[in-house]
């Protein structure tokens, strides 16, 4: 199994700091005021010592840094934090892929002007929507005058490949005020656009109003209804939807996202995070001053397993099939040495006669009924 042989080549880091929490997250994330945070980067300096003496990185080909909001850190700290990245991290190649998370209220010139010096060559920006409304309704600090300054100064800064996130399912959203904001979405001409259906997670207070009923969502057929026009007004503005979420001009697809659609390897740093290193997978201590003291001890384990063989040719399907290319019997047969259909034909005969899958030269692909029903077709490979 490849996965037990190849070093990481991808980098994810993790800061968990944001000036509030949204409505809707339920990500590893705490409001950031009163925070240790220089403290918080000393203990990812002693992760990154301990983790690169454990398995010392090759070439690396793409960083990610998310959270949280990672830009919520101040222009000294950024800057001291991208040393310590860089320190671990060097930058071998001239084409890496050195990404930023980034909230449109949090980005003035003097900390992209960091980032930028630090290395960081691509930012997301969490923009969710154009409609200050909604916005506001999600628990969204910025508002849209907050992102077309933050791009404004990106490109002051430097920065050429930027991504905006967009979500729908919203409470109170329309397909029309979806309409609203692609016009504006799309007016920035941007090389890469992320949209994401709302789900009502657990421990969010998204999910107590759910549990009261006080939850103004969509139904079902308009979120849909939502989708489908992300998918049709993206397309005919020129974008390839190489993921369910994600769409882009032609060399502008994120490479380090699809480092886990292609079950490879990454390192995971900061609180919280996840990695997957050698055919084991670990997840951190979440707590920020737990993860803090724990970086004294060791590396910070919340837990770590083995993925058996199986559990890797399941992961290999659920997230191969979510780019729109799907998986190949080529790159299934080099990373487990096995027949795609000698494991997995029940399944995908099954899939194909739903017309959920299409048969591709070498391999499969979801349907454009498929992309619709994602979820579905990737439950089928679990246990089988």
């Amino acid at each position: 199994m490849i996965q037990r042989q190849e070093t990481p080549q991808a980098v994810y880091i993790h800061i968990p700091f944001c000036t509030n929490k949204c409505h809707y997250c339920d990500f590893n994330s705490y409001v950031l005021k009163g925070q240790p945070v220089m403290d918080y980067l000393d203990a990812l300096e002693r992760e990154m010592e301990r983790t690169v003496a454990a398995v010392p990185p090759q070439e690396i080909e793409t960083i990610f840094v998310g959270g949280g909001t990672p830009t919520v850190l101040l222009p000294d700290q950024m800057a001291s934090f991208l040393r310590r990245v860089n320190a671990y991290f060097p930058r071998q190649s001239p084409q890496i892929e050195f990404s930023m998370e980034a909230n449109p209220g949090t980005t003035d010139l003097e900390k992209l002007q960091a980032m930028k010096e630090g290395g960081v060559n691509r930012i997301s920006f969490g923009v969710q929507s154009f409609d200050n409304a909604l916005l506001e309704g999600i628990g969204r600090i910025h508002n849209t005058d907050d992102v077309y300054r933050s791009l404004e100064n990106a490109r002051k800064a430097g920065f050429t490949n930027m991504s905006i996130d967009l979500m729908f399912g919203l409470p109170k959203q329309t397909v029309q005020t979806m309409h609203d904001t692609l016009d504006k979405a799309l007016a920035l001409d941007l090389p890469h656009y992320s949209i994401y259906s709302l789900k009502v997670e657990e421990n969010t207070l998204f999910h107590t109003l759910y549990q009261k009923n006080q939850l103004p969502l969509p139904e079902e057929d308009e979120e849909l209804d939502m989708f489908l026009l992300i998918m049709e007004r993206l397309k005919q503005a020129g974008y390839t939807q190489y993921e369910i979420s994600n769409f882009a001009k032609p060399g502008y697809e994120s490479r380090h996202n699809s480092m886990y659609w292609l079950n490879r390897s990454y390192y995971g740093l900061g609180a919280g995070a996840h990695g997957y290193t050698y055919g084991r997978r670990h997840v951190n201590i979440k707590g920020v001053q737990p993860y803090i003291d724990a970086t004294r001890r060791g590396l910070p384990l919340l837990e770590e397993y083995e993925i058996s063989r199986q559990d890797a040719m399941e992961d290999f399907m659920m997230v191969g099939l979510r780019l729109l290319r799907g998986v190949t019997r080529s790159d299934f047969r080099r990373q487990f040495g096995s027949e795609l259909e000698s494991v997995f034909g029940d399944v995908l005969k099954k899939l194909l006669g739903l017309q959920l899958l299409e048969e591709t030269e070498d391999g499969y692909k979801l349907s454009d009924k498929g992309v619709l029903y994602g979820n579905e077709v990737f439950g089928e490979f679990l246990s089988v």
